[in-house]
């Protein structure tokens, strides 16, 4: 099946780009972006599934305790090209630096145009590989890119102008996590995640601190990098051995606080923004993007085209739902690190799933110290 990808030099296999080996292959796009006084966040994912034939894309924003979600999926017929999935496309600009998001005009509130540049070459994370049990769970490679946001986005008409000081990240990852239906005949073992993910940004710098612990909360891929602004694939700094601790809102399992150490006389703080412009202390529910969620979940096969549209009242929703377990919580940063001190912004991405014995998680959701 020869497509429009089969006219560049990308090939890894003597296949053709369309084909695959592995039924939940995924090639996926993200997306985040804030305002400087922390009122507007807005995010975008788009994922492509080859062995399953489908195409999805969703474009969220979260803005005076609203958020709003856009998504649609559609028929990809083996194009891995054409990024486009209802009224939302994706142009790769200039490869690793820029991009831009169109959301053209639909039946929902959402329209818009936002400009991405990247402000130092993007990271490569360390390979994802993890089974559950004999089962491969997830097998992949992401890339992570801080930067700033130009262009506009409306709100039910609203104008919104985005300027530069409006920063951000975007992510690329591609390989192999649970996509599409549910497995019909799971590994016998009672399910464990514990994800936490905390791109920033500061004046001058980019820093990124991630952490996947096993229950004994011994980590299986964590890295901590610093990438100053213009740097370029060798400009950025690793720390060799990060540690975390994490202070939580009582009875929960929301972080309200994550102290990074990143190296002697170097740490990274994330304190979540909690204020009445933000509502739900900042809390941006990744189900807006297809994570999790029981109908728009990753590659859910909704035909020739679906679009749809809802939105979520901040302020109502519960900590301890399931339903809403995985977030990305906006967060005032302090980077301490060669005697200076830097302020921004970042985000901390949490999504934590059965036990973790150092923070003294146990049960499926259980908060923190207990039922």
């Amino acid at each position: 099946m020869l497509t429009s990808g089969d006219d560049y030099p990308i090939h890894q296999t003597p296949e053709p780009v369309a084909l695959v080996t592995d039924r939940n292959f995924y090639d996926r796009y993200f997306f985040n972006g804030y305002s400087p006084d922390g009122r507007l966040f807005f995010a975008a994912a788009m994922g492509i599934y080859p062995a399953l034939d489908v195409i999805d894309g969703a474009f969220c924003v979260m803005l005076d305790g609203v958020q709003h979600n856009l998504r649609a999926s559609a028929r990809l017929y083996g194009e891995r090209m054409a990024l486009t999935v209802g009224p939302f496309s994706i142009s790769i600009d200039t490869a690793l630096w820029e991009c831009t998001l169109h959301i053209g005009p639909n039946d929902g509130p959402l329209t818009g145009e936002l400009h991405f540049t990247g402000r130092h070459f993007p990271i490569e994370e360390p390979r994802f590989t993890r089974r559950v049990g004999t089962r491969l769970f997830m097998d992949y490679t992401r890339m992570t890119q801080n930067g700033r946001w130009s262009g506009w986005l409306a709100v039910a008409g609203h104008r919104i102008d985005i300027t530069p000081d409006t920063c951000g990240t975007r992510d690329r990852s591609w390989g192999i996590r649970p996509v599409g239906k549910p497995d019909a005949q799971p590994a016998p073992v009672i399910p464990q995640f514990f994800w936490l993910w905390t791109p920033s940004n500061v004046d001058g710098h980019s820093i990124y601190f991630h952490t996947n612990d096993d229950a004994a909360g011994l980590p299986w891929n964590r890295r901590a990098v610093i990438a100053a602004d213009g740097g370029g694939r060798d400009a950025a700094h690793d720390f060799d051995d990060p540690a975390v601790t994490l202070d939580w809102h009582p009875g929960t399992r929301r972080v309200a606080r994550a102290v990074v150490d990143l190296a002697p006389g170097s740490r990274l703080t994330l304190t979540p923004v909690e204020n009445a412009s933000t509502a739900a202390r900042g809390h941006f529910y990744m189900s807006g993007l297809g994570y999790t969620h029981p109908v728009w979940g990753h590659g859910m096969d909704h035909g020739e085209l679906e679009v749809a549209h809802d939105m979520i009242d901040l302020a109502t929703v519960a900590d301890n739902d399931p339903g809403f377990m995985h977030i990305q919580a906006l967060a005032d940063v302090v980077l301490e690190h060669d005697g200076q001190r830097h302020a921004g912004r970042g985000i901390i991405e949490q999504m934590f799933i059965g036990a973790h014995a150092p923070n003294g998680l146990s049960g499926l959701f259980d908060p923190v110290g207990g039922a």
